[in-house]
């Protein structure tokens, strides 16, 4: 793209664009400079509009799996388009897509599935997955079993419902959220919530009794549903500590709530298996799935309805008539040859066994390179998704003043040297969740730039005062 060109797109962008997640005053003045006009990519880079050249560290947002540029998914998106661009999946209409898709889902999918309803993001699928926990308890008769359990720090989505399930204030400070009938629980992160002396198992533990202390304080006949990542995303990538799925389940079981498995993130082989509840042993009612089923190619999610909850649904069916839930876009015929044709790839290049085998080298390697850093609390992470947690005081656990803003520091110099990853927005944390088609070469050359952002920040740490 020409400079004169660069100029009109920036200045476009500029005066039309409501960018999400983006301080709105200093973009609109400038302050933020230029908006990055992202033109091409290819395998685990991206290229922008100057020519330059960034390895993709965190794959869009957690969801190009396969790489960019893979030209089969184009392509069958292309071929779905000139034969059918759309139709709508209401009143028992299908695609073959779509029900080549679905039948797929149902029995690559964890626990005991039955059905699949599409959405277009991750945040609308979790809408749907709390109505799913409304409608089941109605045609059950019980119809004060609504409220729904999720973990502070917890991420669901952004939308009304999903925003309130997402455990993080900034996600609802000054938007009126949380709806009435969310409730939070405790974060399953060992490093900042075990007490002194507390094994991983105990403090597992001690989370299962505080949420059984919580449903019974709020009334088991109104909860309804427990929402949860396999690993903890948006809120640190943390997966969890021993045996806390175990424990945790074992309470939901004892009162009767749903389990939503929220694996918009773990989903096709980001763990290093094909879905995080397999990872970590979870069998879940429901089961949420976005971004890795198309790697961003096209907008797609669904809701994976297990066959307890689905019976339920069918058997009310006489009583109630017709299931009045859906969207113009449900099942949408391109994103449905797009998911085949992505799924088609991850199973053809085993994307999980990739995402275990150089997850696992990633893991040594990230913890071999950083861990001992003075100003590094935490090295977590578990296949193709890692965190480095950055502290004042490493013995004491002291995190740093808020104002030396430590990870968005480092998360700049990666930037400023060729690599992007992310500043999670919840602490000094520095978070990598790289395409699953990464190799060990390629996991050397990003903790190489790492490395050296982490440590030309520490100088300046050091030049301004900070002792470390």
């Amino acid at each position: 793209m020409t400079s004169p060109r660069i100029g009109q797109i920036s200045e476009m962008d500029r005066r039309t664009v409501l960018h999400p997640f983006t301080q709105l005053k200093d973009f609109a003045t400038g302050k933020l400079g230029d908006p990055v006009i992202v033109e091409t990519g290819k395998g685990i880079r991206i290229k922008d509009a100057r020519g330059v050249e960034l390895i993709d560290g965190f794959a869009g947002l957690y969801c190009v799996n396969i790489g960019y540029g893979r030209t089969e998914v184009a392509e069958a998106i292309s071929r779905q388009a000139y034969r059918l661009a759309y139709y709508h999946s209401y009143a028992a209409h299908t695609t073959d897509e779509l029900a080549i898709l679905s039948d797929r889902l149902v029995k690559m999918a964890p626990g005991s599935m039955s059905k699949v309803f599409y959405g277009m993001s991750g945040s609308d699928a979790n809408e749907t997955q709390a109505k799913l926990v409304w409608y089941y308890n109605n045609l059950r008769g019980k119809p004060e079993k609504k409220k729904i359990i999720s973990r502070q720090r917890g991420y669901h989505g952004c939308s009304v419902v999903s925003g309130s399930m997402t455990g993080m204030s900034f996600y609802h400070d000054h938007m009126d959220l949380p709806v009435p009938g969310i409730v939070h629980t405790g974060v399953p992160h060992h490093y900042w919530g075990g007490k002194i002396g507390e094994t991983e198992i105990e403090f597992s533990r001690r989370r299962a009794a505080e949420l059984n202390e919580l449903i019974e304080r709020e009334g088991p006949e109104s909860v309804g549903g427990f929402i949860g990542e396999p690993v903890l995303g948006t809120g640190g990538i943390t997966p969890p500590p021993e045996e806390y799925w175990e424990a945790i389940q074992a309470v939901l079981r004892k009162h009767d709530v749903l389990l939503i498995a929220d694996e918009v993130i773990t989903g096709f082989g980001r763990t290093g298996s094909m879905f995080g509840c397999g990872h970590y042993g979870i069998e879940p009612d429901l089961v949420t799935i976005a971004k890795g089923l198309t790697s961003g190619y096209f907008p797609l999610s669904a809701a994976i309805v297990g066959e307890k909850v689905y019976r339920v649904l069918e058997d009310g069916a006489d009583r109630v008539g017709a299931f009045s839930h859906g969207y113009t876009y449900s099942g949408h015929p391109i994103g449905a040859a797009a998911a085949n044709a992505v799924l088609d790839l991850v199973e053809r290049e085993d994307l999980p066994g990739n995402a275990a085998t150089v997850g696992a080298y990633f893991q040594k390697q990230l913890k071999a390179k950083f861990a001992q850093l003075p100003i590094v609390g935490e090295v977590r992470g578990v296949g193709l998704m890692g965190a480095i947690e950055f502290v004042a005081d490493r013995e004491k656990k002291v995190p740093f003043d808020a104002a030396f803003k430590v990870g968005a520091r480092v998360s700049k110099a990666a930037r400023d040297r060729g690599l992007i990853a992310r500043a999670m927005p919840h602490g000094d944390i520095l978070g990598f969740a790289p395409p699953l088609v990464i190799t060990k070469a390629e996991i050397d050359e990003m903790l190489s730039i790492t490395e050296s952002a982490i440590r030309s920040v520490m100088d300046e740490l050091v030049q301004s005062g900070q002792k470390i």
